[in-house]
């Protein structure tokens, strides 16, 4: 980014981040960022649209397209040695500096979803503007609480996610913005209202898959004006531990966000390029955020867990603990909760559960087990050669809390994540309307074509070999 800071007084770096101006309306300081952000990205497309960022290979078709720098997120990136930054700031950093709810150690929701959009750390009066603002917005239409009632107890929490986040395009402020031919310029605006809409609802509707699913519980529910977005989740499933709302709290806040590359974020951006309406792209992310390849993998640690306490029992000395993930390696298994695609270090985020967990469930059986397993794992993935990072990620730790405090319902896990994940996909959302991104289209090749390709380059390496 070089070029843009020589050209621009404003840094273009993701690092420059302020506290936010003294007003208490985040559309408005959403706003006054626009015009300048604009002309950035204006600048950029103009002279400097050739500058090559990555190439692409056969290997990178056929693994996933990682590597392949395609993408702008201007609300986090993944540091291979120091983890999520959202808005530049590490994970330490951002946890630390936003607002923290009137009871507890951990930062606000509303005060991540402020910061992402706008780059500004938010005052607590901010914070609980925003918390104002979400629980005017948050009843749930007749229609959609039928929808609830009405499926099947059976169906996937995840389903019942999906399909009501869908049904609630039917209220969305762009779809008539658009049908009344609003400008270009102005989607944004709307994007923000029904990104905002979502939010405020998730509670309510992460709650009543909750009550419908796992307590045949229909009734209606509502939020209390006097508590914070995370503290109402949690009356709402019925639980009264402060200290658990907390671990809630840090766990909205450090699964809201992680680039645009994974499934769930790049699909919400991808279903929005086509101006799909945010009800619409955010279902289709959650979607693929049901995947067992993106979104399960805590309930996999705790599989994995009970699947060794069965074995070796549920206080396990370190030479069994050592033995068992041997066994699970030799059967071509992979140790769940170790590794990531991109970083090379401990997940900051799983350290600060780690450091959770310390003060609040020292002696919590499987955390101690999490513990040895911090210690033993790392060399043996190691010592294999084949493993780029042998270190827990987030994943390692989540499912342990959740069930120490009593959510033993792992099937509803990934409707958590989902509801923290909203916070980031629909900020980002947001920014890819005000930047005018254009419809995402790339281009596909055959195998036929690549085989021609990879014949004509070995026709012409062969000639050169020839020369020599």
């Amino acid at each position: 980014m070089w070029f843009c800071r020589a050209l621009t007084k404003v840094p273009l770096n993701q690092s420059f981040v302020r506290l936010a101006s003294s007003g208490t309306d985040l559309k408005l300081a959403l706003e006054s960022k626009i015009d300048a952000e604009r002309k950035k990205v204006a600048e950029i497309r103009k002279n400097y649209k050739d500058i090559v960022l990555s190439q692409t290979t056969i290997g990178n078709m056929y693994g996933g397209m990682r590597s392949v720098v395609a993408l702008l997120c201007d609300t986090s990136n993944v540091d291979p040695n120091k983890g999520i930054r959202y808005r530049g700031l590490h994970t330490e950093e951002f946890l630390k500096q936003l607002p923290k709810g009137d009871c507890g150690e951990q930062p606000l929701p509303e005060g991540v979803f402020w910061f992402l959009l706008t780059g500004d750390i938010p005052t607590k009066e901010q914070c609980k503007a925003l918390t104002q603002d979400w629980y005017k917005r948050s009843p749930l239409p007749d229609y959609a609480e039928n929808l609830l009632n009405n499926l099947p107890q059976s169906l996937h929490p995840m389903a019942k996610l999906s399909c009501v986040i869908t049904a609630l395009h039917n209220d969305s402020s762009f779809v008539k913005a658009y049908n009344s031919g609003v400008k270009k310029t102005e989607y944004w605006k709307y994007y923000y209202e029904d990104s905002m809409n979502i939010i405020a609802k998730l509670p309510l509707i992460g709650s009543k898959i909750y009550a419908t699913t796992f307590c045949g519980d229909k009734s209606k529910k509502v939020m209390n004006p006097e508590l914070d977005w995370t503290a109402n989740f949690v009356k709402l499933i019925g639980f009264e531990d402060e200290t658990f709302t907390d671990l809630m709290r840090l766990y909205f806040v450090i699964h809201a966000d992680h680039a645009t590359g994974n499934v769930s974020s790049h699909t919400t951006h991808l279903v929005g390029s086509a101006l799909s309406d945010p009800y619409l792209c955010f279902a289709a992310g959650m979607n693929g955020l049901a995947g067992p390849l993106h979104g399960l993998a805590n309930q996999e640690v705790l599989k994995w867990l009970g699947d060794m306490k069965k074995e070796i029992g549920d206080t396990p000395t370190d030479d069994k603990i050592k033995e068992f993930v041997q066994k699970t390696l030799k059967s071509g298994q992979v140790i769940p909760g170790f590794g990531h695609a991109v970083l090379r270090v401990t997940d900051p985020r799983y350290t600060c559960q780690r450091e959770f967990a310390l003060k609040y469930l020292p002696d919590d059986k499987d955390f101690k087990i999490v513990s040895k397993l911090f210690e033993i794992v790392p060399p043996i993935l190691k010592a294999t050669g084949k493993v780029s990072n042998p270190y827990p990620n987030v994943d390692a730790h989540s499912g342990v809390l959740l069930q120490h405090f009593g959510l033993t319902e792992t099937s509803f896990y990934t409707v958590l994540f989902g509801i923290s994940r909203a916070l980031g996909v629909l900020a980002s959302l947001t920014w890819h309307r005000i930047l005018l991104m254009p419809i995402e289209r790339p281009k596909s090749i055959s195998t036929y074509d690549l085989l021609k390709l990879i014949d004509k380059k070995k026709t012409s390496e062969a000639k050169s070999d020839c020369k020599k």
